[in-house]
């Protein structure tokens, strides 16, 4: 890791593909297959460039992983895929922009669970942004002023906000799982994504209808390839240019400009109070990311 500056190349790299991941929501909008059979798609052809791509760059396979680790990757693997349903069920059933915002409440609920998992202190500034994220979401939500139901988005918001759980038990079991290569580990997980969905899709009815046009073939193979291939594949490899603080603070690029091209593409912008939840769930974030002051 470079801790002296960030690399030029870097920061393009990370901010083209967290501007990759905002763009999933607008997608997933279009795609008229079920989300079990998108998550599906998107684990196994990421899963496939990414090991492609290990391939082409001749990187050294290293040692063998341990039995116990692969089954660690592969468990947090198939979160992740839990985590992609929910997230892309929470684009059917309200906008993109409040289904993002509730699935970044995930920094909150790691900050809220570490003092338990990894015994680390909750500081008062940590209090106090977590606090903020939690009013926010409330803002977000709708339930002041009694929109929510009126949307019909109650629905949206708890498959948001339950994927944003699964997203912090991924992180949490990623803390525990180290001294693997992060383009190795991805590659088990994305495998382990999609193969989840298999049992899943043959058990519930309806799990593999949709339209299967080629626009929606076309935009599949764009959601796991793209946002997911060479999403992760530019993110990891803007890694090592690039300072542990930047990386933290460019990750939240992606639910901001979520919220840009929902509101451009989709004309579903938010309203006064929307944007003030957006604004303290965000900005409670990345306070919390600065190392400035006292901790």
């Amino acid at each position: 890791m470079n801790n002296d500056g960030n690399d030029r190349k870097s920061v393009i790299m990370n901010i083209v593909s967290m501007l990759i991941f905002g763009t999933i929501g607008i997608f997933r909008k279009h795609i008229s297959v079920s989300s079990a059979f998108l998550a599906f798609s998107r684990g196994i052809l990421g899963g496939l460039f990414l090991l492609a791509f290990i391939k082409l760059q001749k990187k050294t396979a290293g040692e063998k992983l341990p039995v116990k680790t692969v089954i660690r990757l592969a468990v947090t693997g198939a979160l992740i895929g839990v985590n992609w349903i929910l997230l892309f069920e929470a684009y059917n059933y309200t906008t993109v922009a409040v289904a993002t915002l509730c699935y970044y409440m995930q920094p909150t609920i790691v900050v809220l669970l570490s003092p338990f998992l990894f015994k680390e202190k909750l500081t008062p500034k940590k209090g106090l942004c977590a606090f903020a994220a939690i009013a926010g979401m409330i803002l977000v939500s709708g339930v002041i002023g009694g929109e929510a139901a009126d949307r019909g988005n109650i629905s949206g918001i708890l498959f948001g906000l339950c994927a944003a759980v699964f997203y912090a038990a991924v992180v949490i079991m990623n803390k525990k799982i180290s001294g693997v290569d992060p383009y190795k580990k991805t590659t088990i997980q994305l495998f382990s994504a999609g193969l989840v969905m298999i049992p899943y899709m043959l058990l519930m009815k309806g799990a593999l209808s949709g339209r299967f046009d080629l626009i929606t073939v076309i935009m599949v193979v764009i959601v796991g390839i793209v946002h997911t291939g060479i999403a992760y594949a530019m993110y990891f490899g803007s890694m090592d240019g690039l300072k542990a603080q930047s990386i933290a603070i460019f990750s939240y690029i992606d639910p901001v400009s979520a919220l840009l091209f929902s509101a451009v593409l989709l004309k579903e912008p938010l309203n006064a109070i929307g944007i003030i939840g957006a604004i303290m769930i965000i900005g409670s974030a990345v306070i919390s990311e600065l190392q400035i002051g006292s901790q």
